[in-house]
């Protein structure tokens, strides 16, 4: 690896994490980049979750107001009841990518992206037709946040691309939060589906160490300063940001199954 290589790595790497933190879809950064030094698509992937991961925890920590306020007025004990959910419904995605066609996920992944940030940017008006979250009974919100929570693990250990944009879309549909809190709890389902990618890859995925090395340590710094930022954003602005996000993660992601 030479000298551009590595200046590459360390400088999508940073932009990732503070991307990952802010929104999500920072492998767009990354995983072309991993490309660009030989890596094929499946390495490229497996190497860019378990990079990425350690972005996820800082996040985590620099948007530990917002969870903590989140987690005050529902309950300390939501994150601990979500994890469950999480683990499984990550392990499930990894399995999924064991199984299934590498190609598979090229068609599959550019509509998810893009359907997220389009429920994300109506999100108002579909919650008009299916209703506000405070309508639902306790049960049907605490059924409804599992199955958010399950289905966006499952494609975060699937492949983890704008896994940001889908979680802060679908939060936002079956709890009655601000949006800074809801981008604070899905910064903390991140980094729980991080961590189970960066064992099930490391097990039994070709994951390049040496390129982890790099990125790994850049995620964090950018994931820190990204959480920080996204408190200080408006809320228009905050899902401005994410909406745009995922629609160009959406439409690359769509341009390259097409070529």
């Amino acid at each position: 690896m030479n000298a551009a290589q590595i200046a590459l790595l360390l400088g999508a790497g940073f932009a990732a994490g503070a991307v990952n933190a802010v929104a999500g879809g920072g492998s767009l950064v990354t995983f072309p980049a991993l490309l660009s030094t030989g890596l094929s698509q499946i390495a490229a992937n497996v190497t860019n979750s378990v990079a990425v991961s350690p972005g996820y925890v800082a996040s985590v920590y620099g948007s530990r107001t917002d969870l903590a306020e989140i987690t005050a007025t529902r309950g300390r004990g939501m994150l601990l009841k979500l994890a469950p959910t999480t683990v499984i419904g990550a392990v499930a995605g990894c399995v999924l990518l064991r199984v299934t066609p590498p190609a598979a996920f090229k068609w599959i992944v550019p509509f998810l992206v893009l359907g997220a940030a389009l429920v994300l940017a109506f999100q108002d008006r579909l919650r008009s037709v299916v209703g506000h979250p405070r309508d639902l009974t306790p049960r049907g919100r605490t059924v409804a946040l599992h199955v958010t929570v399950g289905l966006g693990a499952i494609y975060g250990g699937y492949f983890g691309a704008a896994l940001g944009v889908m979680l802060v879309s679908s939060l936002g549909l079956v709890i009655d939060e601000t949006l800074k809190r809801i981008n604070a709890l899905k910064n903390a389902i991140s980094a729980v589906v991080g961590l189970v990618t960066v064992v099930a890859f490391a097990l039994y995925f070709p994951v390049d160490w040496a390129d982890v090395a790099l990125l790994a340590p850049a995620t964090m710094v950018g994931g820190y300063l990204g959480a920080r930022l996204a408190r200080r954003l408006p809320p228009l602005v905050l899902r401005a940001v994410i909406v745009t996000l995922g629609l160009v993660v959406g439409v690359v992601l769509l341009i390259k199954a097409l070529t």
